[in-house]
């Protein structure tokens, strides 16, 4: 470069390279999704740069190049873990191929053959014991638990209430979510229950910081939560855990409340639609995923009604008359 004309030290490459693409699409993911998806595929390229060259220009990237990584991360990790991957991969390069200039060339070759996953089914709870947990929590996250149960809400849309998106007057809950295509924020409104329009009356009059626009917040004074004292949750990464192992009962989280709530209605015999609505999902497939483990108790009782050979007079023919019966056909 010493040897150039100083003019051309700042000169560009016309091809376009997949760090360039990634830098770009990341910006955009940065500013569009929540900050635990844009960590999820922050995540995915570092490890993917750890394979694949990010001066590459982006017309060399072949689909034998994703599909090794892809394979690799099956390998070391999981097969759920790499077709996440591979999701990532596809969206970004789909982003590319809509918005570059110039856009990155098709096909995808992210596109590769998904891994083959070992699905273990989400844990739900027994009814019995969400009531335990419920039983051994105090105050504001008693109200916590029942707004969760009542509403099967996600665990953001319950950090991010508002004392605005609690309608007294018409018995009704506002909840935000971002859980859309495009990251936007939409909300929807609920029936707000008896029992847990009273419990929310009774935190409101009770609340210990009135000024405060947020339903839930921390109210922790320990040395390690005193900085985030008065402030609305973000995780509580190790409250449901506490109150398991305070009540005795298996661990669960916060959206396997959700879950227990769609079983709860299942199994009361509401449709899936009713469900849906409740769970605020926009396809009913979703829906009906949430219900699979549910389903298969719903099987056995088909199957339980099966005839059983208490209910049945069948003949038992012995093999010597089966014999007999066949020479006499034959002989016909």
């Amino acid at each position: 470069m010493r040897r150039k004309p100083v003019k051309d030290w700042n000169g560009k490459t016309a091809m376009t390279s997949l760090g360039d693409w990634v830098q770009k699409y990341l910006n955009y993911a940065q500013s569009m999704f929540v900050r635990k998806t844009y960590k999820e595929k922050r995540q995915v390229f570092r490890l993917f740069f750890k394979e694949i060259n990010p001066a590459m220009p982006v017309n060399e990237l072949k689909p034998a190049d994703v599909l090794k990584y892809v394979v690799k991360q099956k390998e070391e990790r999981s097969g759920n873990a790499a077709n996440k991957d591979r999701k990532n991969l596809v969206a970004a390069w789909n982003w590319g191929m809509k918005y570059l200039n110039p856009p990155l060339p098709g096909p995808n070759p992210c596109l590769v053959e998904r891994m083959p996953e070992i699905r273990h089914p989400r844990y739900v709870p027994p009814e019995e014991d969400f009531w335990k947990i419920y039983a051994v929590a105090e105050g504001q996250n008693s109200v916590m638990l029942l707004t969760f149960l009542h509403l099967a809400a996600r665990r953001g849309e319950i950090f991010r209430l508002t004392w605005s998106d609690v309608d007294f007057g018409n018995d009704r809950i506002r909840l935000w979510t971002r859980k859309r295509q495009d990251g936007t924020f939409e909300y929807d409104w609920l029936p707000m229950t008896k029992e847990l329009r009273k419990s929310l009356r009774w935190w409101w009059e009770n609340r210990p910081i009135k000024e405060s626009t947020h339903v839930f917040l921390c109210l922790d004074e320990t040395a390690f939560a005193r900085e985030y004292y008065g402030k609305p949750f973000v995780y509580r990464q190790h409250f449901m855990k506490g109150l398991c192992e305070k009540a005795k009962v298996k661990h669960f989280g916060f959206h396997s409340i959700r879950h227990l709530t769609a079983s709860i209605l299942y199994k009361l015999g509401y449709e899936v639609a009713a469900i849906q609505a409740i769970l605020r999902h926009k396809s009913p497939g979703t829906t009906e995923r949430y219900l699979r483990s549910i389903g298969m108790e719903r099987v056995r009782e088909v199957l339980e009604n099966l005839p059983s050979s208490s209910t049945i007079q069948a003949e038992v023919i012995a093999f010597n008359r089966m014999f007999e019966n066949d020479k006499i056909e034959a002989g016909k």
